[in-house]
């Protein structure tokens, strides 16, 4: 199955882990990523701490945890989902193409003044959250 599929169909928590230019790590919650080709993603994010991580670092991880019961077939506890490698590759501002990114259920909504976002991420590698 391709990210596409993968993150349109399966539900989950996200976790994207960044760091900042002098290597200090943080973790956050973060949505699903909006799959512009198996090769690039999308995160709208907020002007919070990933993002200046990002600005400064282009490099991040995110970690999605599939919801669901374990397999217990699968090892590692049975959890599934992915491990995303990405750096960040550009960003724009315009609100009008971060209302376009936005899913269904969040267009239209009132998100508060908090400048935001798009940023844009090549995938560097992908592997299973378990066992690769």
């Amino acid at each position: 199955m391709g990210l596409s599929d993968y993150f349109e169909k399966v539900t989950g928590v996200g976790i994207l882990a960044t760091a900042d230019s002098q290597g200090r790590v943080d973790v956050a919650l973060y949505a699903r990523p909006h799959v512009v080709s198996e090769e690039e993603l999308v995160f709208i994010m907020g002007d919070r701490l990933s993002h200046d991580n990002v600005t400064a670092n282009p490099h991040a991880a995110y970690l999605f945890l599939e919801q669901g019961e374990p397999r217990a077939s699968q090892g590692g506890g049975g959890h599934r989902g992915l491990r995303l490698y990405l750096t960040r590759t550009q960003e724009e501002t315009d609100p009008e193409k971060i209302e376009a990114f936005r899913r269904d259920n969040r267009k239209g909504r009132d998100h508060g003044n908090q400048k935001k976002f798009l940023v844009h991420f090549k995938v560097d590698g992908t592997r299973r959250l378990v066992g690769d």
